[in-house]
């Protein structure tokens, strides 16, 4: 099964906010579904059932706390003038999730599991499909919107299938907050 560790973009507010602006921009690129919208912790690829249960039991040993999070800005990877992503960042709360991330991959790491890249804040809210044209004055025109603030409360260990519609996620487990 293909998995990854996530925080899920879970208030109607945010979700709102973020679908008005995916209406907005008119570029050639797939919107995210809004019930796909999260934080991707850690990827972790293709595992067997037997590894996913030790998974989710190193995972249930993490302990963190409620924290807020504040929506704000687009950005694109690799950059604005050639995207093949573009993303919401965050005003507040980018630390304490750069901090879950961390002790994520430190429970995982004890089965191999290791990041290619720093954890970098950030929801995705399209893929480009095909080269686009430079969308840096696009960007730059929502640098300052505010989507509004979520608790995180929780971290999920999440399946991803992939279907010719695009991803079909669930959980396999929760963690919660203390």
């Amino acid at each position: 099964m293909r998995t990854f560790v996530a925080v899920e973009i879970t208030d109607s507010r945010v979700l709102d906010s973020i679908k008005k602006i995916q209406s907005e921009i008119k570029i050639g690129a797939s919107p995210i579904e809004i019930n796909n919208l999260h934080f991707t912790l850690m990827f972790l690829g293709e595992i067997t059932e037997e590894m996913g249960q030790r998974i989710q039991n190193q995972l249930s040993t993490i302990e963190f706390f409620p924290f807020e999070i504040s929506f704000k800005g687009l950005g694109a990877f690799p950059k604005p003038k050639f995207p093949r992503v573009i993303w919401i960042g965050l005003e507040k709360g980018g630390d304490e999730l750069v901090e879950l991330a961390r002790n994520v991959e430190n429970k995982l790491g004890t089965f191999g599991f290791r990041t290619d890249n720093p954890f970098k804040p950030h929801v995705t809210i399209f893929r480009m499909r095909n080269r686009i044209v430079d969308i840096t004055e696009m960007i730059s025109k929502y640098s300052s919107k505010k989507f509004g603030n979520q608790t995180v409360n929780s971290i999920k260990f999440k399946q991803s299938i992939l279907t010719p519609r695009g991803p079909v996620y669930s959980d396999i487990g929760v963690i919660r907050a203390k």
